[in-house]
């Protein structure tokens, strides 16, 4: 298939930075801030906020809410897998990323209508309905440009500056968390203090945003044209099955990871309101500690490229996958500290029952541990997400590059779907879950231990062959 006669379909021959970046990188940070900033806020919303259509209390408890935000997360990063091909097969990557925008930009409209005065709910959808609605369309739109917006970053690059694509992703990720940061710190205000309607029509608006900066740099992107019929036979073909045989190792046990990384959405912010919260000398809402792990990602991501990096590469070759494995080692440790303090939530818990008091006398633990945690997993975020972006990346042939990365993507949909299943196994009648306590912390903690030395293997045995874009005057795969 041709592509647009107006667009180039190959990056150009030059040492410097693309000119389209500026126009994904910030696209990247209003989109991040609509997901975030709506994510942030998912559990709490359901177990505090979520009325009847007559508006009445239709609260979740604790655990079916964690059961439906990890579905979601499951389900937006399922549908990669269709973005990936619908955008190297069939529309290409701009024409992929601009359409399924305008769907995500209708979920966070079904989202914000749940804040619909009661006889306007009463002759549509009770909120229930809008929020699976928002959901499916979020799941659906933030899912499909997933993959082939970090893939078309790629494209942007030839081998004349394939040094600066580890620089760029950096600052790719960089904007997801300047967006995630602003966000996790508004959105839980904006439900506190103004209600649904806008926290979630908040979100909603700055996805508009990402949308028309997007749109605005399509003349200075390279659009990689898809590959239309062929696609398949390349795909599927001994290359396309061997670089993918070469990935799905890895993707496996990453999904661990995003298991537990994914629950400071979910059981960490349960787990800080029953925490001391105050904080620089501000009570912070349960939602808002969040926050600090953007905040990290921040200081974290030129100060490992910077100086750690360079650091450990004087006394090792510090390959992606070794940086990898570090990771996995600190999300070890990230959950036993999480579990610790759990344990410490059990033990005051326990110690109002005997007594008879009420929670109002409580003497909770310091967010402190918390803050603690989530600096290491950040650390271990920095070795292991940014990574795999760059890695999935260069790993996969030039015509299916969206997909790969959607491979990549379906990891965090496997580790999520993890999680929701422990929480429906575990869940008895009454809607609770019977794996309680710092024994929930400690299951994942094991089983992220247990992914760590499957890890090991795979680093000593894998293989690496990198694939970049051919530029404007080298021939193109297969060509003579």
């Amino acid at each position: 298939m041709a592509g647009h006669p107006a667009y180039r379909t190959r990056p150009t021959a030059t040492p410097g930075m693309p000119p389209g970046i500026p126009y994904i990188v910030g696209n990247e940070a209003a989109e991040r801030f609509s997901f975030y900033g709506m994510k942030s806020i998912l559990v709490v919303f359901m177990t505090q906020h979520l009325l009847s259509a007559a508006g009445a209390p239709d609260f979740m408890t604790e655990t079916e809410s964690r059961e439906w935000m990890h579905l979601f997360v499951a389900s937006a990063y399922f549908f990669p897998v269709i973005g990936g091909i619908a955008a190297d097969a069939f529309l290409g990557k701009y024409a992929t990323i601009l359409m399924l925008s305008l769907v995500y930009c209708a979920g966070h409209l079904c989202l914000a209508l749940m804040d619909m005065p009661p006889p306007l709910l009463e002759a549509t959808f009770a909120p229930r309905g809008w929020l699976l609605a928002g959901l499916a369309l979020i799941a659906i739109g933030s899912g499909g440009i997933k993959p082939c917006v970090s893939a078309h970053v790629g494209d942007q690059f030839g081998r004349s500056n394939r040094h600066l694509l580890e620089r760029v992703f950096g600052w790719f990720y960089f904007a997801i968390n300047f967006g995630s940061f602003f966000s996790t710190l508004l959105t839980p205000w904006l439900l506190e203090h103004h209600g649904p309607g806008w926290a979630f029509g908040v979100p909603g608006i700055l996805m508009a945003a990402a949308t028309a900066v997007f749109w605005l740099g399509r003349n200075r992107f390279v659009h990689v044209p898809p590959r239309g019929a062929a696609y398949f036979g390349e795909t599927f073909g001994p290359e396309g099955l061997a670089a993918i045989a070469r990935l799905v190792p890895l993707y496996m046990l990453v999904a661990v990871f995003w298991s537990l990384y994914d629950q400071t959405g979910g059981a960490w912010v349960q787990q800080a309101e029953r925490m001391d919260r105050t904080f620089l000398g501000i009570d912070w809402l349960p939602s808002q500690i969040q926050a600090v792990n953007p905040l990290l990602v921040l200081l974290f991501i030129p100060l490992f490229g910077l100086a750690i990096y360079p650091a450990v590469g004087r006394v090792c070759d510090f390959t992606p996958l070794r940086r990898i494995l570090v990771g996995f080692i600190l999300t070890v440790g990230a959950f036993a500290l999480s579990a610790g303090a759990q344990g410490l939530i059990d033990a005051e818990s326990a110690r109002l029952a005997a007594s008879g008091l009420g929670m109002e006398s409580a003497r909770w633990p310091s967010v402190g541990w918390q803050l603690l945690a989530y600096v290491v997993i950040t650390a271990a975020e920095v070795l292991v997400s940014i990574t795999c972006l760059e890695f999935s990346y260069t790993q996969a042939p030039p015509h299916m590059k969206s997909l790969v990365m959607s491979l990549y993507l379906l990891s965090i949909s496997l580790g999520n779907l993890f999680t929701a299943a422990v929480n429906a196994a575990t869940r008895d009648g009454s809607g609770h879950s019977t794996l309680t306590g710092s024994s929930y912390y400690w299951f994942f903690t094991g089983c992220m231990a247990v992914a760590t030395l499957l890890l090991v293997p795979v680093v000593l045995l894998h293989r690496p062959r990198e694939y970049l874009q051919p530029e404007a005057d080298e021939p193109a795969p297969g060509e003579a």
